[in-house]
């Protein structure tokens, strides 16, 4: 399945396990387990507890998903 077919999910990590596997609450309080994509491994990307994320989730598995993007903390500038 191509990446294009995944729904995209925004959630918050809530559980870092091993192996660049995490856990992800949704919105709808309902939590996945999700990996990190290829790219975001490419590019050394790291994510840690509490990001924002989003995530792609398959329609025909709605436990498991893969993190495609992690948003940034703030927009602003940081604290002075």
């Amino acid at each position: 399945m191509a990446r294009e077919d995944l729904a995209q999910i925004d959630g918050v990590v809530i559980d870092v396990l091993a192996g660049g596997n995490f856990t992800v609450q949704l919105p709808n309080n309902q939590t996945i387990s999700a990996k990190l994509s290829g790219r975001m491994r490419k590019f050394h990307i790291r994510v840690i507890l509490g990001d924002r994320v989003t995530v792609g989730v398959s329609p025909y598995d709605l436990t498991h998903g893969l993190i495609l993007h992690r948003h940034k903390a703030g927009s602003g500038p940081g604290p002075s």
